[in-house]
Protein backbone atom coordinates (compact mmCIF):
# COMPACT_ATOMS: atom_id res chain seq x y z
CA UNK A 1 0.00 0.00 0.00
CA UNK A 2 1.26 3.47 -0.92
CA UNK A 3 0.91 6.09 1.80
CA UNK A 4 0.70 9.72 0.73
CA UNK A 5 1.32 12.80 2.86
CA UNK A 6 -0.95 15.75 2.07
CA UNK A 7 0.27 19.31 2.14
CA UNK A 8 -0.07 22.72 0.48
CA UNK A 9 1.40 22.83 -3.01
CA UNK A 10 2.39 19.19 -2.94
CA UNK A 11 2.11 17.32 -6.24
CA UNK A 12 1.17 13.68 -6.29
CA UNK A 13 4.21 11.98 -7.83
CA UNK A 14 2.54 8.61 -7.34
CA UNK A 15 -0.02 9.21 -10.10
CA UNK A 16 2.41 8.27 -12.86
CA UNK A 17 3.32 5.09 -10.99
CA UNK A 18 -0.31 4.00 -10.66
CA UNK A 19 -1.92 5.18 -13.91
CA UNK A 20 -1.85 2.87 -16.92
CA UNK A 21 -2.97 5.46 -19.47
CA UNK A 22 -3.83 9.13 -19.93
CA UNK A 23 -7.43 8.57 -18.83
CA UNK A 24 -6.22 7.10 -15.53
CA UNK A 25 -3.91 10.08 -14.96
CA UNK A 26 -6.70 12.57 -15.51
CA UNK A 27 -9.04 10.69 -13.17
CA UNK A 28 -6.46 10.34 -10.40
CA UNK A 29 -5.48 13.99 -10.66
CA UNK A 30 -9.14 14.97 -10.33
CA UNK A 31 -9.62 12.71 -7.29
CA UNK A 32 -6.46 14.09 -5.73
CA UNK A 33 -7.58 17.69 -6.17
CA UNK A 34 -11.03 17.10 -4.64
CA UNK A 35 -9.96 15.08 -1.61
CA UNK A 36 -6.79 17.06 -0.91
CA UNK A 37 -8.75 20.34 -1.00
CA UNK A 38 -11.19 19.00 1.60
CA UNK A 39 -8.39 17.83 3.86
CA UNK A 40 -6.50 21.12 3.65
CA UNK A 41 -9.63 23.15 4.43
CA UNK A 42 -10.93 20.59 6.94
CA UNK A 43 -14.33 20.41 5.21
CA UNK A 44 -16.28 17.47 3.74
CA UNK A 45 -15.24 16.44 0.24
CA UNK A 46 -16.21 13.64 -2.11
CA UNK A 47 -15.44 12.18 -5.50
CA UNK A 48 -17.82 10.79 -8.09
CA UNK A 49 -18.74 7.11 -8.08
CA UNK A 50 -15.77 4.87 -8.84
CA UNK A 51 -15.65 1.42 -10.39
CA UNK A 52 -13.81 -1.31 -8.43
CA UNK A 53 -10.71 -0.79 -10.58
CA UNK A 54 -10.81 2.98 -10.13
CA UNK A 55 -11.31 2.57 -6.39
CA UNK A 56 -8.32 0.23 -6.21
CA UNK A 57 -6.15 2.85 -7.92
CA UNK A 58 -7.47 5.51 -5.53
CA UNK A 59 -6.62 3.31 -2.55
CA UNK A 60 -3.00 3.13 -3.74
CA UNK A 61 -2.97 6.87 -4.34
CA UNK A 62 -4.28 7.96 -0.95
CA UNK A 63 -3.28 5.04 1.26
CA UNK A 64 -4.73 5.14 4.76
CA UNK A 65 -6.06 8.56 5.65
CA UNK A 66 -8.08 9.31 8.78
CA UNK A 67 -11.62 10.30 7.84
CA UNK A 68 -11.51 8.92 4.28
CA UNK A 69 -14.32 6.47 3.46
CA UNK A 70 -15.34 4.40 0.44
CA UNK A 71 -19.14 4.55 0.40
CA UNK A 72 -21.74 3.43 -2.12
CA UNK A 73 -24.98 3.82 -0.17
CA UNK A 74 -25.14 0.34 1.33
CA UNK A 75 -22.86 -2.42 2.55
CA UNK A 76 -21.51 -4.46 -0.32
CA UNK A 77 -21.90 -1.76 -2.96
CA UNK A 78 -19.78 -2.27 -6.06
CA UNK A 79 -19.49 1.34 -7.19
CA UNK A 80 -18.43 3.71 -4.42
CA UNK A 81 -17.50 7.32 -3.75
CA UNK A 82 -14.48 8.39 -1.78
CA UNK A 83 -15.78 10.69 0.93
CA UNK A 84 -13.66 12.71 3.33
CA UNK A 85 -15.27 13.56 6.67
CA UNK A 86 -13.46 16.03 8.97
CA UNK A 87 -12.89 14.95 12.55
CA UNK A 88 -15.92 16.92 13.75
CA UNK A 89 -18.25 14.62 11.74
CA UNK A 90 -19.09 11.05 12.74
CA UNK A 91 -19.16 8.24 10.18
CA UNK A 92 -22.95 8.19 10.57
CA UNK A 93 -22.97 11.42 8.51
CA UNK A 94 -22.51 9.25 5.42
CA UNK A 95 -26.10 8.07 5.87
CA UNK A 96 -27.76 11.38 6.69
CA UNK A 97 -30.04 13.51 4.49
CA UNK A 98 -27.16 15.75 3.39
CA UNK A 99 -24.96 12.82 2.29
CA UNK A 100 -23.34 13.28 -1.14
CA UNK A 101 -24.81 9.86 -2.00
CA UNK A 102 -28.57 9.73 -2.66
CA UNK A 103 -30.92 6.79 -3.19
CA UNK A 104 -33.78 7.14 -5.66
CA UNK A 105 -36.61 4.62 -5.91
CA UNK A 106 -38.30 4.07 -9.26
CA UNK A 107 -41.66 2.30 -8.98
CA UNK A 108 -43.21 0.67 -12.06
CA UNK A 109 -45.95 -1.72 -13.12
CA UNK A 110 -44.94 -5.13 -11.77
CA UNK A 111 -45.99 -6.81 -15.01
CA UNK A 112 -43.08 -5.03 -16.71
CA UNK A 113 -39.58 -6.34 -16.20
CA UNK A 114 -37.00 -3.66 -17.03
CA UNK A 115 -33.45 -4.89 -16.55
CA UNK A 116 -30.31 -3.32 -15.10
CA UNK A 117 -29.27 -2.59 -18.68
CA UNK A 118 -32.58 -0.83 -19.38
CA UNK A 119 -32.13 1.44 -16.37
CA UNK A 120 -28.49 2.20 -17.10
CA UNK A 121 -29.24 2.91 -20.75
CA UNK A 122 -32.13 5.21 -19.83
CA UNK A 123 -29.98 7.09 -17.31
CA UNK A 124 -27.21 7.59 -19.85
CA UNK A 125 -29.87 8.61 -22.39
CA UNK A 126 -31.00 11.29 -19.95
CA UNK A 127 -27.68 12.99 -20.55
CA UNK A 128 -25.91 12.31 -17.27
CA UNK A 129 -22.41 10.89 -16.85
CA UNK A 130 -21.76 7.32 -15.75
CA UNK A 131 -19.66 8.63 -12.87
CA UNK A 132 -22.77 10.21 -11.30
CA UNK A 133 -24.51 6.82 -10.97
CA UNK A 134 -23.68 4.13 -8.43
CA UNK A 135 -25.24 0.69 -8.12
CA UNK A 136 -28.60 -0.07 -9.73
CA UNK A 137 -30.66 -2.60 -7.76
CA UNK A 138 -33.64 -3.87 -9.73
CA UNK A 139 -36.41 -5.79 -7.98
CA UNK A 140 -39.99 -6.74 -8.85
CA UNK A 141 -42.00 -3.57 -9.29
CA UNK A 142 -39.24 -1.19 -8.20
CA UNK A 143 -35.61 -0.25 -8.62
CA UNK A 144 -33.46 1.52 -6.03
CA UNK A 145 -30.41 3.21 -7.50
CA UNK A 146 -27.73 5.50 -6.14
CA UNK A 147 -26.67 8.84 -7.60
CA UNK A 148 -24.73 11.92 -6.58
CA UNK A 149 -26.70 14.50 -4.62
CA UNK A 150 -26.05 17.09 -7.36
CA UNK A 151 -27.81 15.08 -10.08
CA UNK A 152 -30.77 13.87 -7.97
CA UNK A 153 -33.04 16.94 -8.44
CA UNK A 154 -32.66 16.75 -12.23
CA UNK A 155 -33.56 13.07 -12.29
CA UNK A 156 -36.55 13.54 -9.99
CA UNK A 157 -37.99 15.95 -12.53
CA UNK A 158 -36.92 14.32 -15.79
CA UNK A 159 -36.34 10.58 -15.40
CA UNK A 160 -39.73 9.14 -16.28
CA UNK A 161 -39.09 5.91 -18.18
CA UNK A 162 -36.69 2.99 -18.69
CA UNK A 163 -37.20 1.49 -22.10
CA UNK A 164 -40.97 1.31 -22.54
CA UNK A 165 -41.61 1.17 -18.80
CA UNK A 166 -43.08 4.24 -17.12
CA UNK A 167 -41.46 5.19 -13.82
CA UNK A 168 -42.61 7.02 -10.69
CA UNK A 169 -39.55 8.39 -8.96
CA UNK A 170 -38.93 9.58 -5.39
CA UNK A 171 -35.99 9.96 -3.04
CA UNK A 172 -35.78 7.62 -0.07
CA UNK A 173 -33.46 7.44 2.97
CA UNK A 174 -30.30 5.46 2.30
CA UNK A 175 -31.08 3.04 5.12
CA UNK A 176 -34.45 2.24 3.46
CA UNK A 177 -32.88 1.02 0.22
CA UNK A 178 -34.08 -2.39 -0.94
CA UNK A 179 -31.12 -4.49 -2.04
CA UNK A 180 -32.39 -7.78 -3.53
CA UNK A 181 -30.35 -10.92 -3.15
CA UNK A 182 -28.65 -11.72 -6.47
CA UNK A 183 -29.94 -14.77 -8.31
CA UNK A 184 -27.21 -17.33 -8.82
CA UNK A 185 -26.87 -20.56 -10.73
CA UNK A 186 -24.63 -23.07 -8.95
CA UNK A 187 -22.21 -24.94 -11.19
CA UNK A 188 -20.28 -27.95 -9.87
CA UNK A 189 -17.34 -29.03 -11.98
CA UNK A 190 -13.81 -30.37 -11.94
CA UNK A 191 -10.95 -28.40 -13.48
CA UNK A 192 -7.42 -29.29 -14.45
CA UNK A 193 -6.25 -26.01 -12.89
CA UNK A 194 -7.59 -22.76 -11.47
CA UNK A 195 -6.48 -20.72 -14.47
CA UNK A 196 -8.72 -17.78 -15.27
CA UNK A 197 -9.65 -19.14 -18.70
CA UNK A 198 -10.56 -22.52 -17.17
CA UNK A 199 -12.89 -20.96 -14.59
CA UNK A 200 -14.53 -18.75 -17.24
CA UNK A 201 -14.91 -21.73 -19.56
CA UNK A 202 -16.67 -23.75 -16.86
CA UNK A 203 -18.81 -20.91 -15.50
CA UNK A 204 -20.14 -19.74 -18.84
CA UNK A 205 -20.10 -23.14 -20.59
CA UNK A 206 -17.85 -22.02 -23.43
CA UNK A 207 -14.65 -23.48 -24.85
CA UNK A 208 -11.42 -22.63 -23.09
CA UNK A 209 -10.01 -21.20 -26.29
CA UNK A 210 -12.89 -18.76 -26.55
CA UNK A 211 -12.54 -17.92 -22.84
CA UNK A 212 -8.86 -17.12 -23.42
CA UNK A 213 -9.84 -14.83 -26.32
CA UNK A 214 -12.17 -12.86 -24.04
CA UNK A 215 -9.37 -12.46 -21.50
CA UNK A 216 -6.75 -11.54 -24.09
CA UNK A 217 -9.10 -8.92 -25.55
CA UNK A 218 -9.23 -7.14 -22.19
CA UNK A 219 -12.84 -8.08 -21.45
CA UNK A 220 -12.21 -9.89 -18.15
CA UNK A 221 -11.68 -8.59 -14.63
CA UNK A 222 -10.94 -10.24 -11.29
CA UNK A 223 -12.44 -8.46 -8.27
CA UNK A 224 -12.89 -5.39 -10.46
CA UNK A 225 -9.32 -5.27 -11.74
CA UNK A 226 -8.75 -5.94 -15.48
CA UNK A 227 -6.72 -9.05 -16.29
CA UNK A 228 -5.43 -9.99 -19.73
CA UNK A 229 -3.57 -13.14 -18.66
CA UNK A 230 -5.54 -16.34 -19.35
CA UNK A 231 -3.20 -18.31 -17.07
CA UNK A 232 -3.81 -16.03 -14.07
CA UNK A 233 -4.58 -18.19 -11.04
CA UNK A 234 -7.97 -17.62 -9.40
CA UNK A 235 -8.51 -18.16 -5.67
CA UNK A 236 -11.63 -19.16 -3.73
CA UNK A 237 -13.97 -16.23 -3.17
CA UNK A 238 -12.79 -14.17 -6.13
CA UNK A 239 -15.34 -12.53 -8.42
CA UNK A 240 -14.85 -12.62 -12.17
CA UNK A 241 -16.65 -10.42 -14.68
CA UNK A 242 -16.50 -10.84 -18.45
CA UNK A 243 -17.89 -8.09 -20.64
CA UNK A 244 -20.60 -9.57 -22.83
CA UNK A 245 -21.01 -12.72 -20.70
CA UNK A 246 -21.72 -11.70 -17.10
CA UNK A 247 -20.33 -12.33 -13.63
CA UNK A 248 -19.05 -15.36 -11.74
CA UNK A 249 -17.75 -16.18 -8.28
CA UNK A 250 -15.41 -19.06 -7.52
CA UNK A 251 -17.45 -19.99 -4.47
CA UNK A 252 -15.62 -23.11 -3.28
CA UNK A 253 -12.45 -25.05 -4.03
CA UNK A 254 -12.98 -28.52 -2.61
CA UNK A 255 -9.69 -30.29 -3.22
CA UNK A 256 -8.65 -32.88 -5.75
CA UNK A 257 -10.55 -35.87 -7.12
CA UNK A 258 -9.22 -39.38 -7.69
CA UNK A 259 -8.36 -38.32 -11.22
CA UNK A 260 -6.28 -35.45 -9.81
CA UNK A 261 -8.66 -32.72 -10.95
CA UNK A 262 -9.79 -29.82 -8.78
CA UNK A 263 -13.38 -29.95 -7.58
CA UNK A 264 -15.00 -26.50 -7.60
CA UNK A 265 -18.32 -24.78 -7.07
CA UNK A 266 -18.91 -21.71 -9.26
CA UNK A 267 -21.75 -19.23 -8.80
CA UNK A 268 -22.96 -17.60 -12.00
CA UNK A 269 -25.06 -14.47 -11.48
CA UNK A 270 -28.19 -14.43 -13.62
Amino acid sequence: MCYTVFGDGMECSNIDKIAQNTEDRLLLAKLWDKINAGMRKNIPANTCFLSPRELEMANYLFGFQEGLHAFGGYGGAERKMLIYLPEYLEESALWEADSPCVCLRAVFYQGDSPSHRDFLGALMGAGIGRETVGDICVDKGSCDFFVTAEIAPYLLQNFTSAGRTRLHLRQIPLRSANIPEPEVREIRDTLASLRLDSVISSGFRIGRGLAAQYVGAGKAAIDGLPCEKPDKQVSEGMHISVRGLGKLKLANVNGRTKKDRISVVIHRYV
